[in-house]
């Protein structure tokens, strides 16, 4: 599938920028591979060092060591074969807000994501300095710049179909669609009407056409005032489960992969509810290869629904503060190999969000703590465990 609309024709300018991270992060491969055969977890990728020690040593640009570039690459994933790499919730604000100024702005696990051929997180604020705070209790936003930021650190694409997109109303919307349309990389989830917001961003990597759709199931505010429709501006609805599936079945009718990004749940919860349950059915059904997501502010379990990989809450990742919530710090990398069409390989990097917001890779007793306990909470999802 060739690359559609007018995010995707910067399409080139990325694909090069992607070469560009893979082969600077190649150096730190061994590194953590050695880590991760130690602690009894796996990586997929080429990982190095934490990014922000690597910058006070004379890094490369994007906080890889200079020598990087000198090394040659991993072998490319033979044709068919693609990695998409996730994550959870980013935002710069508070004790956050000075990654601005720091390459990577995701820190270390910046690897791990640039590692993958496409990665992705959710953009949980608003893109704005203007608007009106909307009568809820918390409100997040950023500049434009948050989104070079995250696409220095390997992100490929993020989603904004969320409950914090539109916190500072009307203004604050048209300016995070002024944001999308400059943007180095695709904003998903959010438009000035229903046709943009639920459009996938189409791409043909490694010759498999993949395809991306993103959208809120969260009740709430955003959700009611700010639903994209006819001529309306604003986020993609899960809740208007027919709009969404007809979208993912369109992306299945073109693509070989299709993944879907949903903001859903219920914070605090590490179990899925039945409205996550059916939905993930629902598109399982209609074509979903992946689906994925986060806002529960804690990971949930994952694992296969038939043939689709589905991870029901990916927790903070770039967080402002600690969540009200038993170990809301926890999080990770999960990187998915999938095979002409299907999932052949799940892995987790297990990372815990430190003091300043930023995720810490976490090897060792650590490492393996983090990791048994998310392979434990797929025991409320009805799930089964993914190739790995």
């Amino acid at each position: 599938m060739t690359d559609t609309g007018p995010i995707s024709r910067r399409a080139a300018r990325r694909a090069k920028a992607r070469r560009r991270r893979r082969r600077n992060a190649a150096v730190g491969l061994s590194v953590l591979l050695v880590a991760a055969a130690a602690a009894g977890w796996a990586v997929l990728g080429r990982s190095g060092s934490p990014a922000d020690a690597a910058a006070r040593q004379g890094a490369a640009p994007d906080g890889t060591p200079a020598a990087a570039a000198k090394r040659p690459t991993a072998p490319a994933e033979p044709p068919g074969t693609l990695t998409l790499a996730f994550a959870g919730d980013v935002h710069f604000t508070e004790r956050t807000a000075g990654r601005l100024g720091v390459d990577p702005a995701l820190g270390p696990m910046s690897a791990a994501l640039s590692a993958a051929d496409f990665a992705m997180v959710n953009l949980e604020s608003a893109i704005t300095t203007r608007g009106t705070a909307q009568p809820k209790k918390y409100h997040f936003r950023t500049g434009p710049d948050a989104l070079g930021a995250l696409q220095r650190s390997g992100i490929d694409a993020v989603t904004m179909a969320n409950n914090h997109a539109v916190d500072y109303g009307a203004q604050g919307l048209a300016d995070s669609l002024a944001a999308q349309r400059d943007s180095p990389i695709p904003v998903l989830g959010i438009g000035p009407d229903d046709t943009a917001a639920y459009r996938p961003y189409a791409t043909t990597v490694n010759g498999v056409r993949l395809a991306v759709v993103a959208a809120s199931q969260v009740h709430d505010i955003t959700n009611q005032n700010f639903r994209a429709g006819p001529d309306r501006p604003g986020i993609a609805s899960a809740l208007d489960r027919p709009r969404l599936l007809r979208a993912v079945k369109a992306a299945k009718a073109k693509a070989d992969v299709v993944v879907v990004y949903l903001h859903w749940g219920t914070e605090g919860q590490s179990c899925p509810g039945p409205e996550q349950k059916s939905i993930a059915a629902d598109l399982s059904a209609a074509g979903a290869t992946a689906v994925v997501g986060t806002h529960a502010h804690v990971m949930l379990g994952s694992g296969m629904l038939g043939p689709t990989y589905v991870a029901y809450g990916f927790g903070n990742f770039l967080w402002y503060g600690s969540s009200p919530y038993p170990h809301s710090d926890e999080t990770g990398v999960t990187t998915l190999t999938v095979t002409h069409g299907k999932v052949a390989k799940a892995v987790f990097a297990p990372a815990l969000v430190d003091g300043q917001g930023v995720p810490q890779p976490r090897t060792g007793a650590a490492g393996r703590q983090i990791t048994d306990r998310y392979g434990q909470l797929r025991s409320c999802t009805g799930l089964t465990t993914a190739p790995h």
